[in-house]
């Protein structure tokens, strides 16, 4: 009803599940990598929990465009089933042919059984995924439990993750569940977007919807959207969807403030939206005597604090999925100053009382780098992928790539300069002393050390110690201009010789000679190789310069 008004293409806030809106943010990749792992796992249970609309469908969804070929994949979304039941819908995910008339637990076990035996003699990984799996009863997880007891002398032949609500945590920290709990190779809980994610999520969105559309948002309608949808999607795409619907019945261009409150009252109701974290209905009489009992308790520790000698330091671990799950991100100057704005305060007061980053175990050891990194550079394409926002699934991830709008880089021995050069991440090609070739995605650098990740673990290595093992050979994606194809034909298209016509001349190297003198010059000054052509580095150079969205190498 308002797209066309805003400029828009099509409805940007719709709640279903749309891929073309896909949007991953830092936590949304660490889930994934976690799913992920338990492809590898060796058996046992992987668990996913997050907030009502918080992205877990998301996750999955990008999680099946990457499972292997090898990895067949069972998927309940109706949990709600007696331990028969289960095993039934499960043999039929798998379609292994049963018996007529079977209709007893054991007979269940068995076909699966012998299922698993056949697919691991031939090299292939059984994965069960269970959505909504709050709602499983006491006695469909016991029989979970049980399947993972379908195992070999060398490993456990089904993986089995659960994707759930935030009530799953509490019923499998229950006593009778101990056993289960035991079998938890990884876990991950999804929460909020922050303040930044989720201005970049609604400017995404609204950059599919019509890419040249300007922002119908103030700053201040912004951080409001934040607030009262406590940063969960589902909730930010009701509030900003029915906040334009609210500008456009009154003819405004954009969405303020009291029109996003107003939105609010419409979506919400009367009482204020409950965002992750929040008290739940019957908690607020004891409230503020559980506040204040807290905060004194926590006046005597700080006070006993002063009193008490620092310990001593932590010895450096190695990293893992624990660690990578409890670790918490740092919140951004940015995104300080934003609240500030919002709040009516100074930035530096904001980043004065923005919470300090927790420390995040990395492993310095090459040989456990080398261990986890991955053998085929297509599942590295693919964690790269989701750097960009896009989840590519099997096959030529190029090829795949293109229909998002992105190019393949590959350099056969780039270096770190030009890896700084280009400023973003990128797949790295490792080799040990001995051994097969391997790759790992590098995440960050700076004047002494990278950071990689291999699956869900990263690496932080010294820059000497990376050189020992990298020969310089790296792969990359890149934003295609506007009308240009990845190769040597790009430039025929009228609409992308116009997009660089137009960059070289925002980049100060404007019309009155010719278009390959031009490109020297843009060479000679920024440093790159002098040939004269728009190739991809050149392009990539103008990409940045032009403030066009692409991820970056952090800690530079």
């Amino acid at each position: 009803m308002y797209a066309s008004f805003f400029g828009l293409n099509r409805e940007p806030f719709s709640i279903a599940p749309d891929p073309h809106f896909l949007f991953m943010s830092e936590q949304h990749r660490e889930a994934l990598a976690h799913l992920l792992y338990g492809l590898g796992g060796g058996g046992g249970f992987v668990l996913l929990t997050g907030e009502i609309g918080a992205g877990k469908t998301t996750v999955f969804r990008c999680f099946l465009e990457q499972v292997p070929a090898h990895c067949a994949v069972a998927y309940v979304f109706n949990p709600k089933l007696t331990a028969l039941e289960l095993l039934q819908t499960v043999c039929a995910e798998f379609r292994i042919p049963l018996p007529a008339h079977t209709d007893s637990v054991k007979a269940h076990v068995d076909a699966l059984n012998l299922f698993l035996l056949a697919g691991h003699a031939g090299g292939r990984q059984a994965v069960l995924v269970i959505d909504e799996a709050q709602a499983l009863g006491a006695e469909v997880l016991e029989q979970l439990r049980l399947l993972t007891n379908l195992e070999t002398a060398e490993r456990k032949l089904l993986q089995i993750v659960l994707i759930g609500q935030p009530e799953l945590r509490e019923m499998v920290a229950r006593p009778e569940l101990e056993q289960l709990a035991q079998r938890i190779t990884a876990r991950y809980h999804l929460g909020a977007l922050r303040l930044v994610e989720t201005q970049q999520y609604i400017q995404h969105r609204l950059a599919v919807a019509g890419p040249s559309a300007p922002l119908p948002f103030s700053a201040a309608a912004l951080a409001r959207i934040h607030a009262l949808s406590g940063g969960v999607p589902r909730r930010i795409n009701l509030l900003a969807g029915r906040a334009l619907l609210g500008a456009y019945a009154q003819g405004q261009a954009r969405a303020e403030k009291r029109t996003v409150e107003q939105a609010a009252r419409e979506v919400f109701g009367s009482q204020p939206a409950r965002w992750p974290g929040a008290p739940r209905a019957g908690m607020v009489p004891g409230l503020v005597p559980g506040l204040l009992a807290l905060v004194l308790l926590l006046g005597a520790g700080w006070l006993w604090t002063l009193r008490k000698p620092a310990p001593p330091p932590l010895a450096a671990g190695g990293a893992g999925i624990a660690a990578s799950a409890a670790a918490v991100a740092a919140v951004p100057a940015s995104e300080a100053a934003s609240a500030a704005a919002a709040a009516g305060s100074t930035p530096a007061a904001a980043a004065a009382a923005a919470p300090a980053p927790a420390a995040v175990a990395l492993s310095s050891d090459p040989q456990a780098l080398l261990a986890a990194a991955h053998p085929e550079i297509g599942t590295a394409w693919r964690e790269l992928a989701l750097r960009w926002n896009v989840a590519i699934g099997e096959g030529d991830a190029c090829v795949a790539a293109l229909q998002a709008r992105l190019g393949c880089y590959r350099s056969a021995a780039g270096g770190l300069g030009l890896l700084r050069q280009l400023d973003r991440p990128a797949v790295l090609s490792l080799r040990g002393a001995v051994g097969p070739q391997v790759h790992a995605l590098l995440l960050k650098l700076d004047d002494q050390q990278a950071t990689l990740q291999a699956g869900a673990e990263r690496f932080e290595l010294p820059l000497p110690v990376l050189a020992g093992m990298w020969r310089g050979e790296f792969a990359t994606f890149w934003r295609l201009p506007p009308g240009w194809h990845d190769g040597a034909a790009g430039r025929s298209d009228a609409t992308a010789s116009e997009w660089l016509e137009r960059g070289l001349t925002d980049a100060g190297f404007g019309p009155g000679r010719p278009l390959a003198d031009r490109v020297w010059a843009l060479q000679l000054a920024q440093g790159l190789v002098l040939d004269g052509r728009a190739g991809p580095l050149t392009l990539m150079r103008l990409n940045q310069l032009s403030g066009v969205d692409e991820p970056r190498l952090r800690g530079r």
